[in-house]
């Protein structure tokens, strides 16, 4: 098990069920998928001035 679902399965499932007052766990709402988003535009623009500087050296 990964640790993100061994986290939400051990810690945070519970807190839930606690604080919302669930009468069972399948209540609780699961995690279907996570999106991680990284921009990169800047940093290869930064690259691609580099390289042509060092191409005119």
């Amino acid at each position: 098990m990964n640790r993100l679902k061994e986290k939400y399965v051990k810690e945070i499932t519970p807190a839930l069920v606690s604080k919302f007052e669930y009468k069972s766990v399948m209540q609780v709402p699961k995690i279907e998928k996570i999106v991680i988003n990284m921009g990169v535009g800047d940093a290869v623009q930064k690259t691609l001035k580099q390289s042509i500087l060092l191409l005119k050296n």
